[in-house]
């Protein structure tokens, strides 16, 4: 595995410049996702294993550094990139049918994976002793592609029972002094984060419904007290 020397904890003039293999690399070394992945491979048992949990796993992650809005996206890119298939451990291209049976398993695990990002946010707290003196919360709207639910038609494994009609209001101030605001609505969810204002980390997240209120952050704050007690407790600036 390549090594990069002296590379500064969270430099962005020295991670931005990467390439995006290299950046895959850096997850790959570092994301805390061993319990995970021995409880997925655990569960298939001895059943087929033409995708390994893990080669999937590694490449749901080439997805999100790569950027690829879509599974089909991610699948392209797969195909044509030898390179990306041997860093994942893939010999073959997953089926679409295969991601959509580990995504619906990565689902069913969402407690591990909380746990894999509150061991990422102790390790940031140990590391950067102002890590979550500065505090800002936001929203973010996230569109279901899935068909809308509808009253004269039964779950069909199609249709999006969870999500719901969201609306977000952003307001600002020309250079000329006139405000302006921009009104944005959607189907789907809402991803309420906390992030240190400083370093541009996430400390807390939730998904929620598209209608529910950014009040949710407030929500967040009183878990980050039982889940990380002692960055509340570090003085504020």
């Amino acid at each position: 595995m390549a090594i990069i020397p002296q590379l500064e904890l969270f430099s962005w003039e020295e991670i931005e410049p990467l390439g995006d293999l290299e950046r895959l690399r850096l997850v790959l070394e570092h994301l805390p996702d061993e319990a995970l992945m021995a409880h997925l491979e655990k569960s298939r048992g001895h059943g087929r294993d033409d995708y390994p949990v893990r080669a999937m796993w590694n490449s749901m992650l080439a997805g999100i550094v790569f950027q690829h809005p879509s599974i089909e996206s991610l699948r392209r890119e797969l195909s044509r990139n030898g390179q990306l298939r041997s860093i994942c451990g893939l010999r073959a291209v997953p089926s679409a049918a295969a991601y959509t049976r580990f995504l619906r398993s990565l689902m069913e695990h969402g407690s591990w994976i909380e746990s894999m990002f509150d061991e990422l946010v102790k390790t940031l707290s140990e590391e950067l002793p102002d890590f979550g003196r500065r505090l800002a919360m936001d929203s973010k709207a996230i569109a279901s592609w899935a068909s809308r639910p509808s009253k004269e038609k039964k779950e069909d494994g199609r249709r999006d029972l969870d999500a719901a009609y969201g609306v977000k209001t952003y307001r600002g101030t020309r250079e000329d002094g006139s405000t302006w605001e921009k009104v944005v609505r959607w189907f789907g969810y809402k991803l309420h984060l906390v992030v240190d204002a400083k370093h541009e980390l996430p400390v807390a997240y939730t998904v929620t419904k598209g209608s529910r209120s950014d009040e949710e952050g407030h929500v967040l704050l009183d878990e980050m007290e039982k889940r990380h007690p002692e960055m509340l407790k570090r003085p504020r600036s």
